[in-house]
């Protein structure tokens, strides 16, 4: 990637990702507003995706500036984080259409309230780096450091390739490739897989009898059906992806509890190599070839974990039932 492309500034082609770690909401609103108001001038487009507040706030310091965008910022950065790259990209290619040359976002990712949570959207702000890189995006990430977990902060640090402040913007030292932070997030302890499971599964062959035993464990489920319906539909995929392109024997084994449902399905083969696997159709728009599994199953169930071992390779999915 060229110093242009991944610096900023004039004559940048593809992504730019900077962070501003903030104590005051008077001060993202005095670097937002600054870096905005910049790139109208530039005659590039602006979306705003923050806290209701702060995004009026952005609006009446900046004006009734029609390539000025203010958006739900749960819009942008929906439940699950294959979609809010899709949202990313649709927004630079919808606003670029129409004339800008490039879009500036300032964005401040609602991380959740679980580990779990917090994981996904860490992984999201490296996964970003490579997802979007062609994309005429400059993003601003906004993070509250009052609130935030010091983990989420430092990957902030190590995701960003420049810090903005209120002094100004300045190469960020801590920038790690995005390949080594994913590997380097510890991934949350999942408390039901310490418990007996409701299913299990081993050297499975018949893949039609194994969906109605998961379906009729999942039928008697409190939670929403379409939530249920999806977490099958994951569980689908996964497990084809594991005959297709993993070795036997592929084993499943599924927990239910009041608040969530979990499914791990192992082989014995080594799973997929690219650490951005999932973010993404295999093979880029073409859809006709296949390669949707993972990414499906990322946008259909709340956290999906893939480790791989020497002994093979498991994928985790969990779907929250309220």
């Amino acid at each position: 990637m060229s110093a242009a492309r991944r610096g900023g500034g004039p004559g940048v082609v593809g992504f730019a990702h900077d962070a501003l770690l903030y104590d005051d909401p008077a001060e993202l609103l005095a670097v937002a507003t600054r870096f905005l108001r910049e790139g109208l001038d530039a005659g590039e487009g602006a979306v705003v995706a923050v806290g209701a507040d702060v995004a009026a706030a952005i609006r009446d310091a900046l004006g009734d500036d029609p390539r000025l965008h203010v958006v739900d910022r749960a819009e942008v950065y929906r439940v699950r984080t294959p979609a809010a790259i899709t949202g990313l990209r649709r927004t630079a290619g919808r606003l670029t259409a129409g004339g800008v040359p490039r879009v500036r976002v300032v964005g401040e990712p609602d991380f959740g309230g679980t580990e779990q949570d917090r994981y996904e959207w860490q992984r999201y702000e490296a996964v970003v780096n490579a997802a979007l890189a062609d994309a005429p995006l400059w993003g601003l990430c906004a993070f509250d450091a009052r609130q935030l977990p010091g983990p989420v902060l430092d990957t902030a640090r190590r995701t960003h390739r420049a810090l903005t402040t209120g002094a100004g913007r300045a190469a960020n030292p801590e920038f790690t490739e995005p390949a080594d932070v994913l590997r380097d997030l510890p991934v949350p302890r999942e408390p039901l897989e310490d418990t007996r499971p409701h299913l299990v599964a081993r050297d499975v062959t018949d893949f039609i009898g194994l969906r109605h035993a998961v379906a009729a464990e999942l039928a008697a489920l409190p939670g929403p059906r379409e939530a249920v319906e999806d977490l099958l539909l994951a569980v689908d995929e996964m497990t084809s992806n594991a005959v297709r392109h993993g070795r036997p024997p592929v084993d499943l084994e599924l927990w239910t509890g009041d608040e969530r449902v979990v499914c791990r399905i192992t082989d014995r083969g080594s799973g997929p190599q690219d650490p951005f696997a999932g973010y993404g159709p295999a093979h880029g728009a073409d859809l006709s070839r296949g390669g949707m599994g993972l990414w499906l199953a990322r946008q259909l169930c709340d956290h999906v974990h893939v480790a791989r071992t020497a002994s093979g390779t498991s994928v985790r999915l969990v779907t929250r039932l309220r």
